[in-house]
């Protein structure tokens, strides 16, 4: 059994999501949105926006995957920054300084536990007969693949006691 305790935990503090990103990711949701009722007026008939629509359902479980580590992050009281602009394509940034194995394993399981979510509500209610539906599955298959490729190894190797990552999304507050 691997203990966690490596650093003391820092205090948690509520470090809540700039308003520039939650108004950004409002705006990607309410497209998305758009698209499918887009979509949906035009008899599922046109390509273009059948694609459109199920490359942004596959954006939004992207966010959904991001919020995921975003709430076991601060849900655990790891430390966490914001990216300056909204045109990041991160949330936030953990810091893999100030933050604990077990807040970073926490964070981890929280964007896989979303992913997961994400994916099955896109399988239950895309409608798979046409290309917005197909589209969108597709789409989100492939982001779990990236983050089966991408990410999964990472908390492994914090799991088998190696170093916390630093780097891309790991950065330490600065």
């Amino acid at each position: 059994m691997t203990r966690y305790a490596s650093r003391p935990v820092p205090h948690p503090r509520l470090q809540p999501v700039p308003a520039y990103l939650v108004a950004r990711d409002v705006c990607l949701l309410s497209l998305t949105a758009a698209a499918w009722w887009l979509d949906a007026s035009l008899g599922r008939q046109s390509l273009p926006v059948g694609v459109f629509a199920g490359v942004m359902t596959a954006v939004t479980g992207f966010l959904v995957h991001e919020y995921g580590h975003l709430t076991a992050s601060l849900a655990s009281g790891a430390q966490v920054t914001y990216p300056p602009s909204a045109l990041s394509t991160l949330l936030f940034h953990f810091d893999s300084v100030r933050s604990t194995r077990r807040q970073f394993v926490w964070m981890s399981l929280g964007g896989y536990a979303a992913t997961l979510v994400a994916v099955a509500l896109i399988a239950a209610l895309a409608p798979l007969e046409t290309v917005s539906g197909r589209t969108a599955l597709l789409l989100a298959g492939a982001g779990m693949v990236v983050t089966f490729v991408l990410e999964v190894p990472i908390t492994v190797g914090v799991l088998r006691g190696g170093p916390l990552p630093l780097g891309a999304a790991y950065r330490p507050h600065e």
